[in-house]
């Protein structure tokens, strides 16, 4: 009962998202060709919330749901660390056509043959996990 709130508004964000055609394809190929505004002004608002929202976060001191004081930690700042993920992420995004959030709300809209891009990501990520202390961080 907890997490109902959460899948609540999970399932909430996959349906703006679905009927915003975030996740269409077309939509996606439109902004790796730059035909289309309508993508960089999703992603653009959506990178704009987040920094206000980290700036909340930092400025009030908000509490988790547990009561502990969330604490974001800095990142390392490395230019290979971006560029290499960066890259290897818009390489799979470009080939599949999605990125992860997409490909749940795809499958959850009845587009099955998702599960492969779904089990293909998971793979990479076991990957990473076994090189992550090889790669410049």
């Amino acid at each position: 009962m907890k997490m109902s709130k959460f899948i609540i508004i999970g399932i909430l964000l996959g349906v703006t998202l679905y009927k915003a055609e975030a996740v269409s394809w077309f939509r996606i190929f439109e902004m790796f060709h730059f035909q289309s505004f309508h993508m960089y002004g999703i992603i653009g608002s959506a990178v704009i919330a987040g920094v206000l929202i980290v700036q909340l976060i930092k400025r009030t001191h908000l509490r988790s749901i547990e009561g502990k004081e969330i604490e974001i930690k800095p990142k390392d700042r490395s230019v290979p660390r971006y560029l290499i993920g960066g890259f290897i992420f818009g390489l799979g995004w470009a080939l599949a056509g999605v990125c992860p959030a997409p490909m749940f709300i795809l499958m959850g809209s009845g587009y099955t043959v998702f599960i492969v891009f779904l089990a293909a990501a998971m793979f990479g990520t076991f990957f990473y996990g076994l090189v992550r202390k090889h790669l410049p961080q």
